[in-house]
């Protein structure tokens, strides 16, 4: 995945000029909460499209106000991204998933349709994806974190729920637990990525193809299990 700084610079600063200009005539004041919150959109969209070396010059050109405005918002690019990965990459995460995925009043194909058809509706859309992947080439900290901080105990919910149900002990290092439940996660993942980054994958419904995963990773969890112990 390219990003797009290479011939957003040129763009980036004529944009900030036209949008300097227009922001002599049409800046307004706006109030604080509700400025904060534009520069943040405008932020992630600008991330998200042309990777996270788009300049803060544009950002400011793109939400109509100077780039001294904006530092009042956000001091430094750092502060900035920080904020968005807070609110586009965190934020869409619900935290009732980890309780659904852990109800054992459901059977465990059910649990996991579930989350995942509304992981991917809620969190894998084009923006994130885009805004996770550039991180990533940039080797900056968002896609560390997510990782750490929400996949982790996710795979581990998964393994843990799934071995529960089948009567299994587990009895295997937790790095195996992790890549025993990124067997599901990542051909999930990874088939958001080919909607909404390669657009393929567009034909066979969704639900289709999340319960053939499922039921993929239902009928070898047993031997995966056994091939860590």
């Amino acid at each position: 995945m390219k990003a797009k700084s290479t011939n957003l610079r040129g763009s980036q600063t004529g944009a900030a000029q036209t949008g300097a200009a227009k922001g002599k005539k049409k800046e307004k004041r706006m109030p604080y909460a509700e400025r904060r919150a534009q520069i943040l959109e405008r932020a992630t969209e600008l991330f998200a499209e042309y990777g996270l070396t788009a300049q803060t010059r544009a950002l400011a050109a793109e939400c109509g106000i100077s780039q001294r405005l904006l530092y009042r918002f956000f001091p430094t690019k750092e502060d900035l991204l920080r904020e968005v990965y807070d609110t586009a990459i965190l934020g869409p995460f619900k935290a009732v998933w980890f309780a659904e995925l852990s109800d054992r009043s459901r059977p465990m194909h059910d649990r996991l349709n579930g989350f995942y058809n509304d992981y991917l509706d809620t969190v894998l859309g084009r923006q994130w994806l885009r805004l996770f992947l550039y991180s990533s080439l940039a080797e900056a900290d968002m896609a560390p974190n997510y990782i750490s901080s929400i996949i982790t105990k996710l795979t581990e919910t998964i393994v843990t729920e799934t071995a529960r149900e089948r009567g299994i002990a587990l009895s295997v290092e937790p790095e195996a637990v992790h890549e025993i439940g990124w067997t599901i996660h990542g051909a999930l993942s990874h088939y958001g990525i080919r909607r909404h980054i390669y657009r393929a994958s567009l034909i066979t419904p969704q639900a289709q193809v999340v319960d053939m995963h499922v039921r993929a990773f239902l009928s070898g969890f047993d031997a995966m299990v056994a091939q860590f112990e």
